[in-house]
């Protein structure tokens, strides 16, 4: 089911083929991670540092990614403010962004987030249309269906999807999933010897743009 869009998902089987290990200190510009051109404007205050992660609910590897990603964060630096983004490079990205942010609409984000990929990855559950996923939203997070039928149709939510779908293009991705630091830099799993190789390339941009900041 994910041959059609394999081309935006980046695995990182082949990976373990590779014959080296990438530590901090030789972290490169052009080779771990890439410069976006014209860089992104952020929300965040000069003393933080954004990290974005763009992904889609459908992907395998940002399914595989998301324990990761949550550990993380649990460790993650003060300054750093995390955002998700859903990326949209076509209709049916669209309909899996809507999700996302009916969810954060509605106040249910953490609830349905990771069961979500759980759900769609692990029992193979069909939710690619309106009645199924409000009724995943109502068994999952109690959400009345005529709720989530009016958040999901909604220009906020219309909103946010466009704003994603420009963001997608604008961080210059090619798959995911792919992390966004400050609007400036992206690292995926190809470029950076996997998922846990994405993680430590970010936390060197993080330190990266700290320093700079003072």
């Amino acid at each position: 089911m994910f041959n059609r869009f394999s081309k935006y998902c980046y695995g990182v089987s082949f990976l373990l083929l590779l014959n080296f290990s990438v530590q901090a200190e030789t972290f490169d510009e052009g080779i771990e991670y890439l410069k976006i051109n014209p860089p992104v404007s952020t929300s965040v205050n000069k003393d933080q540092v954004e990290v974005v992660e763009l992904f889609w609910y459908m992907c395998p590897h940002c399914y595989r990614f998301e324990p990761l990603i949550q550990k993380w964060l649990k460790n993650k630096p003060k300054n750093v403010v995390f955002k998700r983004v859903p990326a949209v490079f076509s209709s049916r990205w669209r309909f899996f962004a809507k999700v996302f942010y009916t969810a954060q609409l509605l106040g249910v984000e953490e609830k349905i987030h990771g069961p979500l990929f759980k759900a769609l990855h692990e029992q193979r559950a069909r939710l690619g249309n309106e009645a199924a996923i409000a009724g995943f939203f109502e068994k999952q997070a109690g959400v009345k269906k005529q709720d989530f039928m009016d958040v999901f149709n909604s220009f906020s939510v219309d909103a946010r999807v466009r704003k994603a779908e420009d963001l997608s293009k604008r961080y210059q991705a090619q798959g995911v999933p792919t992390l966004i630091v400050n609007g400036k830099w992206r690292t995926g799993g190809t470029i950076a010897n996997g998922h846990k190789g994405m993680l430590e390339v970010t936390d060197y941009l993080i330190k990266l743009e700290s320093q700079q900041a003072h």
